[in-house]
């Protein structure tokens, strides 16, 4: 069986990106992305709960989020989840688990912070945005189909 590894998230930014860069001078962004999850209170009331993501972006991709976003922008990534391990400087075990982003897709406008109507779709990497959803089954006979 295969493993697989994949993240595809759809938020807004909680901060604006810091970019910094590796001793080689790889560029490296880390984002903070909110994401809402609809669940109902102890009342019955439904509400928004955020989950909060870190993200990493290497690259020139990271420098691009760097330049382009800022706090509030909603973002659309499509990565991998990455778990590790240190010791801080007090000697403790520290651990976290963060994104490494394989595309950052830019949603919204620059100056449109609450998405709107000018805001495009996020199609994750390897998905085509060309076919419409259910286009095998639109406009085919009963006769067609193969059961």
């Amino acid at each position: 069986m295969a493993n697989i590894n994949r993240v595809v998230l759809v938020g807004n930014l909680t901060r604006d990106p810091e970019l910094r860069h590796t001793p080689s001078g790889t560029p490296v962004c880390k984002l903070r992305i909110a994401v809402n999850t609809r669940q109902k209170d102890a009342q019955g009331n439904w509400g928004d709960k955020p989950n909060y993501f870190d993200v990493t972006v290497w690259g020139n991709q990271g420098e691009s989020c760097a330049q382009f976003l800022s706090k509030g922008r909603p973002v659309g990534v499509d990565g991998r989840l990455d778990w590790r391990e240190w010791e801080a400087q007090d000697g403790t075990k520290r651990q976290a688990v963060e994104i490494i982003a394989d595309t950052v897709q830019f949603l919204g406008s620059r100056g449109d912070n609450e998405g709107g109507a000018g805001e495009r779709q996020f199609v994750p990497t390897g998905a085509t945005a060309s076919t419409a959803p259910d286009a095998d089954f639109a406009g085919g006979a009963d006769d067609d189909i193969p059961f």
